[in-house]
């Protein structure tokens, strides 16, 4: 691994993509050197952040369960249900066919 000017180090895109068994255009190549570049650089810039004493998280933010209880309730009448149904016969839902015999 080398190293770029900024002192970031630096990965041969192509040498991993090869062992990826990937085909990479030579835009594509150089599209992904600088990308990378970008990720490593960032990586090495949050690598110099004094962390001590930071408790380590999942999320930079409190989750909280913000489900309702589960519990039961009344349901909509068969008149009410019904009369949503873009199709209907005999107090049911009609719905398309789906197996051919």
């Amino acid at each position: 691994m080398s190293e770029r000017k900024d002192g970031a180090p630096e990965i041969d895109v192509n040498y991993v993509a090869g062992l990826a068994r990937l085909h990479l255009t030579v835009e594509e190549a150089d599209q992904f050197q600088k990308q990378l570049g970008d990720i490593l650089a960032f990586v090495d810039t949050l690598s110099g952040l004094e962390v001590e004493g930071v408790e380590p998280t999942a999320h930079p933010a409190p989750v909280l369960d913000v489900l309702r209880e589960d519990e039961a309730r009344e349901g909509l009448s068969r008149e009410q249900f019904l009369r949503n149904a873009p199709d209907r016969a005999m107090d049911q839902v009609r719905v398309p066919k789906v197996v051919d015999s």
